[in-house]
């Protein structure tokens, strides 16, 4: 009898085991996704953060300054001889010969004055003198005769002594009376009203009739002005004063002619600075032989200096005005702030000479964060407008 073929038997409980791990598996593999990602979320987020809390600064480099510089200055224009004419005599004005613009020559008559106090002085100081000279006459004549007599004994020596020194005595006052007229006599002249030098009328402060009153407080005459070379004074700050230079050359520019440059030349200094300006008093010459130019008037003064210092000139963005003084923030190699006290030297109004505290070729921050304190870490970035 044949045996019956087996039949595989079915355990439905197999499959069932199976799947649970898978789903376990399933799980965790989806958990560990989740932290992983999470984790990178959190990691992406600290890195912004960090990113986000470095400082973004524009810098430049420092430029060197130019080899030489152009000093622009204002500048009072003066005649090279001015004076105002007094009066040397008390008195009333008889006639006046010139009047403004009119050229004079030295020793041309400009006016005269009347002045009858000093004439009758005049008269009585000579008829003073001619008194005293018959009195000195009269004396030497006695004194000869009282020496004669001496001679002969008839008097006392004592006598005629005294006689010769009477003589002595009146020949003194005969001099001092000569003495007065002369001094009178040269007051007298003071009534013609000389030019002391060749010169132009610029006022003319009396007329006909007007009072005159003598000496530098009384009565102005005529302001007088030799305009055929003018001088031109201008005061140097004390951060260029040691670059003018007797005979340095420098050019006038003045507003009626504003196409046209005039050369001039330094001939003195005041060799020392005024106290309160802080400032050198510079003096130039100009020859105005033409009279283009008019005295009393504002030039712009340029002188053209050399750099006598290592500087640059920077914005004046990138400075920082603090308690410690001027400070500029620089960058290092690793980019970090150094905040660098600095020596401000001219100011050209958008830009200013450092001439102390950098160098040439340094990063500078421009418009540096009120806040930034020495040795952060910054990012450079490029500034607004620029090319990546």
């Amino acid at each position: 009898m044949s045996e019956a073929p087996s039949v595989p038997t079915h355990r439905p409980g197999r499959g069932r085991r199976l799947l649970v791990p898978a789903l376990v598996l399933l799980a965790l593999a989806a958990a560990a996704q989740g932290i992983l990602a999470r984790r990178a979320a959190y990691a992406a987020l600290e890195q912004s953060a960090a990113a986000a809390a470095v400082p973004k600064v524009v810098v430049l480099e420092a430029p060197a300054g130019p080899n030489s510089s152009e000093l622009v200055l204002p500048g009072s224009v003066e005649p090279y001889t001015g004076t105002v004419l007094h009066a040397r005599v008390d008195g009333y004005l008889r006639r006046w010969l010139v009047d403004i613009g009119a050229r004079v020559e030295t020793g041309q008559l400009l006016a005269e004055i009347d002045t009858p106090e000093i004439d009758d002085q005049l008269r009585q100081a000579r008829a003073d003198l001619a008194t005293a000279e018959a009195d000195e006459k009269l004396a030497h004549t006695t004194a000869a005769r009282w020496q004669a007599l001496v001679a002969r004994g008839a008097v006392p020596r004592q006598d005629a002594d005294e006689k010769t020194a009477a003589a002595d005595a009146q020949s003194a006052r005969r001099a001092a009376a000569a003495a007065n007229v002369d001094r009178l006599t040269q007051m007298q002249a003071f009534k013609r009203v000389l030019a002391p030098f060749d010169a132009v009328v610029t006022a003319r402060h009396v007329d006909t009739g007007a009072l005159i009153s003598a000496g530098g407080g009384g009565t102005a005459l005529f302001d007088l002005a030799q305009s055929d070379r003018l001088r031109v004074k201008v005061r140097v700050p004390q951060t260029d004063s040691s670059a003018i230079e007797l005979g340095q050359q420098a050019q006038l520019r003045f507003a009626e002619h504003p196409k046209q440059n005039f050369p001039a030349r330094v001939v003195r200094t005041a060799d020392a600075l005024d106290p309160l300006s802080r400032s050198l008093l510079v003096e130039l010459e100009l020859d105005n032989a033409d009279g283009a130019l008019l005295s009393g008037g504002y030039a712009e003064v340029h002188f053209t200096l050399p750099a006598t210092r290592r500087s640059v000139r920077l914005p004046i963005n990138t400075l920082l005005f603090r308690a410690e003084g001027l400070q500029v923030a620089s960058l290092g190699q690793d980019d970090t702030v150094q905040l660098k006290p600095v020596t401000a030297g001219r100011d050209f109004g958008k830009e200013i000479e450092i001439v102390a505290g950098i160098e040439p070729g340094e990063r500078v921050i421009v418009n540096p964060p009120d806040d930034i304190v020495d040795g952060v870490r910054v990012q450079v970035v490029p500034a607004a407008g620029s090319a990546p």
